[in-house]
């Protein structure tokens, strides 16, 4: 066809020649070069997750700050002020909407990435608030990814418009925390939303786009009270204090993940069942608290993801409206929620109390694959002569294979109980998992073999010291 093609090796050369001519000089030293890049590189550090389990509420709190305390980064990868976590101190509480309660380590840096919204009137007055605590410095160890999106005023005065009209049409509403959280990650799917990035950068060009957003949510909501000019105000003097704080958050965690051996914690805030996608629809949360908004709320690649912790109480509850297989609404509902002091950090609200449903918690583990589970709150079963667990649905009589997508037929089921024995005296002092009583431990270890995960951490009490370390 016109041309021919020879090889040769010249002086240790692969040289590859087209009707005489070279096109190609390749040495041999490259081909190892080559090869090595082919061979998969090991991820240099990998991020620890911990995952609310059920219906948000857990104590994830608690379990992040014990992974805390050595960890050189804590991150959040989604929500918003919507979410709640205490902490117990040396006897000081602290409540954590926004911050990561991990900010609590002085050697640590905490970060909000992208996935997550941020309400700063709500950031600056929760540091305040933990400030007058004994939280010092969080400034200088906080870092804000320049991608995530901001809540403003309108978006939780619009929750609660939304939440009456809901009320008004149907009768029932979602039972949202009025935090602005749903309509914020609304405009963001709209691609309309105001990101971190816009507001430190040229305030005029921020102006501009702030009042096409509000002027967009005014003609959506005509009785809506927006004071523009106030709101931008504000917004003026927090992006002065914002700027320093703010970074790109996808280099952040690069170089985290890639840089010098490092703890790198992840807390998830709301809960499997509250995910936008796997949760019990409609009655969710706005983003994804599985395991795969880590990813796509931090910018973590999927094979930097390490240990996955899932948070399960002892029981179960839930807040606000929506199906809730194994909830007792009687005397022993009304315990759960006394000795538990069942009431949201966020709302305030009564939180809904049932029997563990181990039906839900497995389909948490199906999506999130757990590595191991911490289980909080054991003591509040400490009076209960017997305690019932939840292993499988029936709907119309007939066994369900799994938990359903349709709440109708969620709220149709009815649930098999296994029934354990309680153990009638205090756990509290517990330290070990030997100081259990025997009944405790079956207990335990009944949940270990239906989930066929582990349970590393048994949370017996408020304080630090009350988590017993498993293994």
């Amino acid at each position: 066809i016109g041309f021919s093609c020879t090889m040769a090796n010249v002086n240790g050369r692969e040289t590859v020649s087209l009707n005489g001519e070279p096109v190609v000089k390749r040495p041999r030293e490259c081909s190892s070069q080559v090869t090595a890049l082919r061979v998969p590189k090991e991820p240099q550090n990998k991020v620890t997750v911990v995952l609310g389990a059920q219906w948000g509420d857990e104590g994830k709190g608690k379990v992040v700050d014990l992974l805390a305390m050595d960890a050189d980064i804590v991150c959040r990868c989604q929500g918003g002020n919507n979410a709640g976590h205490t902490v117990v101190v040396d006897s000081v509480e602290y409540d954590f909407h926004l911050l990561p309660s991990g900010v609590l380590n002085k050697k640590a840096v905490s970060f909000i990435g992208n996935g997550v919204v941020i309400h700063l009137p709500g950031l600056f007055d929760e540091a305040a608030k933990n400030l007058q605590k004994g939280l010092q410095g969080w400034e200088e160890r906080l870092k804000i990814s320049d991608r995530a999106h901001i809540v403003f005023n309108f978006h939780q005065a619009v929750d609660g418009i939304q939440e009456q009209q809901r009320q008004q049409q149907e009768g029932k509403n979602l039972g949202t925390t009025k935090k602005g959280i749903g309509p914020a990650y609304s405009s963001k799917a709209a691609r309309n939303g105001i990101r971190v990035c816009d507001l430190v950068s040229d305030f005029k060009v921020f102006q501009d786009k702030f009042r096409m957003l509000a002027e967009h949510f005014l003609t959506m909501y005509p009785n809506l009270n927006i004071d523009i000019d106030g709101e931008l105000e504000q917004l003026k003097g927090y992006a002065e204090r914002l700027r320093p704080l703010v970074t790109d958050g996808v280099y952040f965690m690069h170089k985290a993940l890639n840089g010098p051996s490092k703890k790198i914690l992840v807390e998830g805030a709301n809960a499997a069942l509250l995910d936008i996608d796997f949760g019990t629809y409609p009655f969710v949360t706005s983003s994804n608290c599985t395991v795969g908004g880590v990813c796509t709320g931090l910018g973590v690649p999927p094979s930097y993801v390490g240990r996955v912790y899932g948070v399960v109480k002892a029981y179960t509850t839930r807040v606000g409206v929506g199906a809730f297989p194994t909830e007792q609404d009687n005397e022993t509902g009304d315990l759960l929620q006394t000795r538990g002091r069942e009431f949201g950090v966020t709302t305030g609200r009564r939180r809904r109390c049932g029997w563990l449903d181990l039906i839900l918690v497995r389909y948490a583990h199906m999506v999130n694959g757990f590595s191991a589970i911490a289980l909080t709150k054991l003591d509040i079963l400490d009076t209960l002569p017997e305690i019932k667990v939840g292993v499988a649905y029936n709907v119309d009589g007939k066994p369900l294979p799994s938990f359903p997508a349709n709440m109708d037929v969620l709220t149709r089921v009815s649930v098999e109980y296994k029934t354990l024995p309680g153990w009638c005296c205090s756990t509290e002092a517990a330290r070990s998992f030997e100081d259990l009583p025997s009944q405790a431990q079956s207990y335990i270890r009944f949940i270990e073999d239906f989930l066929q995960v582990p349970v590393k951490w048994v949370g017996v009490g408020k304080s630090r010291e009350s988590m017993i370390k498993l293994f």
